[in-house]
């Protein structure tokens, strides 16, 4: 497995004909198909991700070809990766501005236009993916976002989900709150919030550059994703300890954010297809990491003997308390995150209710 190649391009095709297990990509259509007409509109969509990132890069593509084939050919979607076309934490405001159509990414990214946004993607200790997607469908999480989108000009739908995470490789072990003090760590958003509360430094960098930073000590630790981006990006190369489980991330969600004055003014069917595709990229995202997650685990474990732990309670405990703290702080201070917060918080405490008599007495079995 080429690591350097896929650091630089996190291409597929990068990594080597045949190299990677074949993934649950949609099949081929065998029957003919009529040539479409000529699309009557033709959209950008924008990405925080390296072009052809697996799986979050892929799932772009997708959408824009089930976008095709589903309005016959009356819409064309050109997508860009990270700094093709923009740099990539430029997307949101590309698309509010209307200087693309379509953006793809996640909702925490966008913490400095409200603190709000990063409720939609993921909280430390919060839901997983399943009940992400329950809040944000059925629970009243889809209607705040859109009320807090709308004042930028934007409208956003769930298009995917990591799942659960892992809680990263460290160069030390991790037996207690206190080893946190003075740890350097590669991890974003709240997380990272709860990392600096438990006297550790979290360190922002792209993905082309954890492994060096972490090979050079920049960086004691990391978090990325999951086994199979972990394992492809050699992390078990360069970490003695691969830990679990994903307190910060829990069950990351993932957008497809448009224009609204842009989508509104679309025909009411075209407005439905793009609702429904990104429904489709959500349900194929989280089942390909799934199983690829799956699949690399036993890699990592079977052939890489990789020392996979679990952080202990009591550690979990603490940083599930300055969570706790944060986001409270969080909520007292912006109205609005108060608002979304209240909602989240009402919801999954409900939800864990049902879980402790359904999900989690059948995994005790």
């Amino acid at each position: 497995m080429d690591r350097k190649r896929f650091i630089r391009d996190f291409s597929v095709a990068a990594i080597g004909g045949g190299a990677l297990l074949t993934s649950c990509k949609p099949k081929s259509q065998t029957h003919k198909e009529s040539a479409p007409a000529e699309a009557e509109y033709k959209w950008k969509m924008v990405t925080t991700w390296p072009p052809n990132f697996p799986v979050l890069g892929e799932a772009c593509q997708h959408f824009a070809d089930w976008v095709h084939k589903m309005s016959s050919g009356e819409m064309l979607i050109k997508v860009y990766g990270a700094g093709e076309l923009i740099p990539g934490l430029e997307v949101f405001d590309a698309v509010s501005s209307g200087a693309a159509e379509i953006g793809n990414g996640a909702s925490y990214y966008w913490a400095g236009k409200s603190p709000a946004t990063q409720l939609f993607t993921a909280v430390p200790f919060g839901m997983n993916a399943q009940q992400m997607n329950a809040w944000i469908y059925c629970g009243g999480g889809l209607e705040l976002w859109k009320e807090l989108y709308a004042k930028f000009g934007l409208i956003s739908f769930p298009a995917g989900n990591t799942g659960m995470q892992m809680a990263g490789w460290f160069n030390k072990e991790i037996n207690d709150i206190s080893d946190l003090k003075g740890l350097k760590m590669r991890i974003p958003g709240l997380g990272g919030k709860v990392l600096a509360k438990a006297g550790g430094t979290a360190v922002l960098s792209s993905g082309n550059e954890i492994y060096t930073n972490l090979e050079r000590g920049v960086i004691d630790a990391t978090e990325w994703i999951g086994p199979y981006h972990d394992y492809v990006m050699g992390f078990h190369k360069i970490a003695r300890y691969y830990y679990s489980p994903g307190w910060h991330e829990p069950g990351s969600v993932l957008e497809n954010m448009f224009n609204l004055k842009a989508f509104n003014e679309l025909p009411e069917h075209l407005q439905v297809i793009l609702e429904t595709a990104s429904a489709r990229m959500n349900v194929w995202v989280i089942s390909e990491f799934e199983a690829k997650n799956n699949m690399y685990m036993e890699k990592l474990v079977r052939e890489e003997k990789v020392d996979v732990r679990k952080l202990d309670a009591d550690i979990l405990n603490q940083l599930k308390k300055y969570t706790t703290e944060i986001l409270e702080d969080m909520a007292e201070a912006d109205e609005f995150t108060g608002k979304v917060y209240k909602s989240f918080t009402s919801f999954a405490g409900n939800i864990r209710n049902w879980a402790a008599y359904s999900e989690k007495l059948y995994h005790e079995l």
